[in-house]
């Protein structure tokens, strides 16, 4: 049994789920679209639409399949999915007089979703349509001063719609309606890291069989997480390599082979920094880099195949929001390509398996501690697969990569010193193709311009940017102007996501 969100296209539909999640419930996502027949087949003790860039009015808005909105069980429409219960109902949504975008305060609310929450509720907005005639059988449960209709409830058909979005942290009592939804609905709250594993290993099992599985190590927790977790599951059926693409973290091949192979995983590793270095020989463009990178570690894998295989299957640790941001929800816009996601060949030589596809960072990070690896690895900060590729803005070279390797370092390392590593959710050195002129001595200099970036976030999805002590940056800046002569000027990244994304490219 599980929540089904069917998703018309929000950037936040899988911040939902992970909600419902984190509230030990399991939940599954589902096109807006989909029959009734797929969403019965999960045995959903409630439904809910999500948000979207349509209007409800428009000709060929998005609607659920005919039946879905007469099944019994609640449903709980968010913005969009508001607008559609009530116009479904008999209600009428217009274009807003004013467009409401970012905080508002609720002036009034109640109702079922409300149950026990007190005091000041902030909410995330962002619409440009409103609720101006309520249907039957409904009523207003909340409001502010520019959205009348800010959330709707017929307790009799235990149907709810809000307009604002409580999945986002920018509400922060928000996963108290999601909470009070989970209890209208009498779901059981039995999702947790153990449950999460069980079901993995016995998919993993489910769909590898008898055959071999081949894994890309990169490092960081996905894939390191998913190494034990395909141990578990299928033994030595798993070979794990390790491709030094020659865009990694200072030492980071060293750290990977003392942290993992202790722990029993058959690791491979190979120095293919030649092969990826000359395949993005003079590629500026942030895409075709992620997907030369993408290509080259096919082939590099495919060699490894030959060597240590056959191999039937090519093991990924790709998650929710690589999925999200290369198109994978219904009517969302692709933001980037992820070399994991939208980068593979079409004459790829394996069958994919994906584990953590559905899973967010946090959840894997959950599994890992439950599969016992190390706290250094399990709580590094994400890191991409094309890696130092797309922080260094241009055409990548050996130089370059030297450069940025060496800014990174100081910048991690001052992180940990300061203890603000764990304070982060991500940091990251980017190598601008900018130069600058400084002084140094008595003499004028003209070089390198690196910005420094560090986030705040839970998942992703969004994140602030973070705000490092003065007297940090101040130290940083000048360890990495003294130690690397190549750089002679340090910025420090203040934009959030949105609008910027995390990355650079």
């Amino acid at each position: 049994m599980s929540l089904v969100i069917l998703d018309f296209g929000s950037q936040y539909t899988r911040l939902i789920a992970r909600r419902f999640r984190e509230l030990g419930v399991y939940s599954v996502i589902l096109p807006g679209t989909a029959p009734l027949e797929r969403i019965l087949r999960e045995a959903p003790v409630g439904l809910v639409l999500s948000g979207g860039p349509s209007s409800v009015y428009d000709t060929n808005a998005p609607k659920p399949a005919d039946g879905v909105l007469d099944l019994s069980v609640p449903i709980l429409g968010v913005c969009y999915g508001m607008q559609f219960l009530a116009q479904a109902a008999g209600g009428k949504v217009e274009r807003a007089g004013k467009r409401e975008y970012g905080k508002a305060e609720l002036t009034s609310f109640g109702g079922d979703l409300f149950a026990g929450v007190t005091g000041e509720f902030v909410a995330w907005m962002s619409h440009s349509d409103s609720v101006t005639d309520l249907p039957r059988g409904y009523e207003v449960v909340a409001s502010t001063d520019d959205t009348p209709v800010t959330a709707i409830e017929n307790k009799e058909t235990r149907r709810y719609g809000v307009q604002f979005h409580p999945e986002v942290v920018h509400t922060p009592k928000g996963t108290a309606l999601l909470s009070n939804f989970i209890d209208v609905c009498g779901a059981k709250r039995d999702w947790t890291p153990q449950h999460i594993v069980d079901e993995l290993v016995e998919d993993v099992r489910a769909t590898v069989g008898s055959g071999k599985v081949l894994l890309g190590i990169s490092g960081g927790v996905d894939s390191s997480t998913l190494s034990l977790l395909l141990a578990r599951a299928v033994g030595d059926q798993l070979t794990a390599v390790f491709i030094d693409h020659g865009l990694l973290r200072l030492g980071e091949r060293e750290q990977v082979e003392h942290a993992l192979r202790p722990l029993g995983v058959n690791l491979v590793t190979v120095d293919a920094s030649e092969q990826f270095l000359s395949a993005l020989a003079g590629v500026g463009d942030p895409e075709a880099k992620r997907k030369i990178i993408g290509r080259e570690f096919i082939r590099a894998f495919e060699r490894e195949a030959a060597t240590y295989g056959p191999f039937d299957f090519l093991a990924q640790g790709t998650l929710y929001p690589d999925v999200i941001e290369s198109a994978g929800g219904e009517g969302a816009a692709n933001i980037k390509s992820h070399h994991n996601v939208g980068g593979l060949p079409d004459d790829l030589q394996f069958k994919l398996v994906e584990p953590f596809r559905t899973l967010f960072k946090d959840e894997v990070r959950e599994i890992a501690a439950l599969l016992g690896l190390p706290e250094a690895i399990r709580t590094r900060h994400p890191f991409p697969g094309p890696g130092l590729a797309i922080r260094i803005l241009g055409d990548v070279t050996r130089e370059k990569v030297d450069i940025l390797q060496r800014v990174d370092d100081i910048f991690i390392s001052g992180l940990r010193e300061f203890g603000l590593y764990d304070a982060t959710w991500q940091a990251l050195a980017v190598l601008t193709p900018i130069q600058s002129v400084g002084v140094m001595g008595d003499e004028r200099t003209y070089k390198n311009l690196v910005a420094l970036r560090a986030v705040t976030s839970v998942d992703g999805m969004t994140a602030e940017w973070a705000r490092l002590p003065h007297d940090f940056l101040d130290a940083v800046s000048s360890r990495i102007v003294n130690h690397v002569h190549e750089v002679s000027r340090v910025v420090y990244d203040v934009t959030s996501k949105p609008p910027a994304t995390i990355e650079w490219e």
